[in-house]
This record gives structure tokens, sequence and C-alpha cells, in this order.
């Protein structure tokens, strides 16, 4: 879901070029290549990696891979088209077309469960046309490496440079510290907007006057019936059924015990 700026959107600062802080048209047409400024690691990075391609082809890009410890594990996609928006049939056709890949080239050890969804109203910030579409909203953002003893900070979206630099008015400034820091994105680690009334209330219109058939908050899930995911599943026991609610369980069921002999 694309959402434009609120009404209470801050200033932009003298610092970063105001041409490069930009909501609207120039976001809407982010290109489906867009590189992230911050990308997963270990397991979740090789997941990423498989699933990019499949996803380009479908016309979806690759938001976040979280990958939560089991039994079974839990595996979230998340994924979006390049204007922002994904709905519950979007969800379902990348389920359909992850199961057999992420099967074959097999990433993971032992059962897990996959689900696909959008990245949700407070979703993370992975790319420069998400800090954009963001722009004047709250976020949380936290630093890989510190950055004047700081690595995390809290504030709003002030303004977001073509090179890379995050201009972030500060909620939380220390004693003696300019109430806006410009962060180098190249530099984060995580950043994700912050459920507030005025980003549910822009979401809110936003859906109403797109008439948008939205996944936030939903995932493809697998069919009752199917076998857990894992070595040796294939495509045939991973079709995606109907989404369900955020924190609506699905569980991932073992395989069907042969008969016994008489």
């Amino acid at each position: 879901m694309t959402l434009p700026p609120p009404d209470h959107a801050a200033p932009q600062p003298d610092a970063i070029p105001a041409s490069a802080a930009t909501a609207g048209a120039a976001v809407a047409e982010a290109p489906l290549d867009e590189p992230r400024f911050t990308v997963e690691g270990g397991v979740a990075a090789r997941v990423g990696q498989a699933a990019v391609p499949v996803l380009a082809d479908l016309g979806y890009r690759l938001v976040w891979v979280k990958l939560s410890a089991g039994p079974p594990s839990l595996l979230r996609i998340m994924a979006e088209r390049p204007d922002g928006t994904f709905t519950i049939g979007d969800c379902e056709a990348v389920s359909r077309a992850l199961a057999p890949v992420l099967d074959l080239d097999d990433p993971i050890t032992g059962e897990y469960r996959l689900e696909v969804s959008s990245p949700g109203i407070d979703r993370p910030l992975v790319r420069l046309s998400d800090l954009r579409r963001g722009l004047g909203h709250e976020v949380k953002v936290e630093l890989a490496v510190p950055m004047d003893g700081r690595r995390r900070f809290r504030g709003f979206i002030a303004a977001v440079a073509d090179d890379g630099r995050l201009a972030l008015k500060l909620m939380d400034k220390k004693a003696g510290q300019d109430e806006t820091v410009e962060i180098p994105t190249r530099d984060i680690a995580e950043a994700k907007l912050v459920l507030t009334d005025a980003l549910i209330r822009v979401a809110l219109k936003t859906q109403e006057t797109s008439g948008e058939d939205p996944a936030d908050g939903a995932e493809a899930a697998p069919e009752a019936a199917d076998a857990p995911r894992g070595p040796g599943r294939f495509a045939d026991r991973n079709k995606a059924r109907r989404a369900v609610p955020a924190g609506v369980q699905t569980r991932a069921r073992p395989a069907p015990k042969a008969p016994r002999g008489r």
C-alpha cells in the first residue's frame, strides 16, 4: 500500500537537496530492480537470493526475509509491487511460484512453514523509495555501526537524498545534539515505520480511494492436508490456499503415516 506523506510532514532541512526528497509520481516510478540498502544475513540471505529472480519474473520485488526458529521453522517472505501495493491475489501467486523453487534449492534444514505477505503498514524500509513514501512519518532506525556513539534513532523522515542520506528529525535527541541528523543508508541495519494513528489514517484513506484489495497483515498459507516443507517436498504438496489474517497461525502437519499391515 502506497502511503502519501501526512499533513504534518516535517520540513526538509537545507542539508538535504529538496529535489531529492519527493513523493507521488517519482516514488510510483521506482524501478523493479531498485537495490536494497540493507539485506538479510545467513540462511535468510540465501532464501532471498533464490526468491529475487522468481519475484522479478512476476513483476514483484523482495522486501524482506525472516526465518524464525521452530519446530517447525517459520519462513516469512515479504514482497510487493514496485509501487508499494500487494494484494491477496499477489500473495497467493508468489506463494505458488516460490514453493517449488525453495524445495529444489533446499536452503533450510528440517521442516519449515512458508508464509508470503505484504510488508504491512508498519513496514520495514529497505529502499530509498520506501523512505520517500514514508516522508513525514515516524520511524525507528538501528545502525550496523554507531554514529556519534548511538546505534538507535527515532524520529520523522525529513528528507531522502539521491546519494543515500536520510535526514531524520529526532524525537529522542540528547542534550547538545542537533534536532535533525543525517544518516547514511549504507550504515542502516534495520529501519521500520512506527505504527501511529497518523499512519493508520493515511493507510485507510489510501485504501478507500484506490479500491485496492490489500494483503496487509495477510499471508498465503499451505493447505491443511499438505505435508511440511523441507527436503524432498515439492510443489504438488505446497499449493497456496486462501489468505488468513495476521495472528492466525497455520500448522505444518506431519506427512501421513503409512497404513499398518494386517
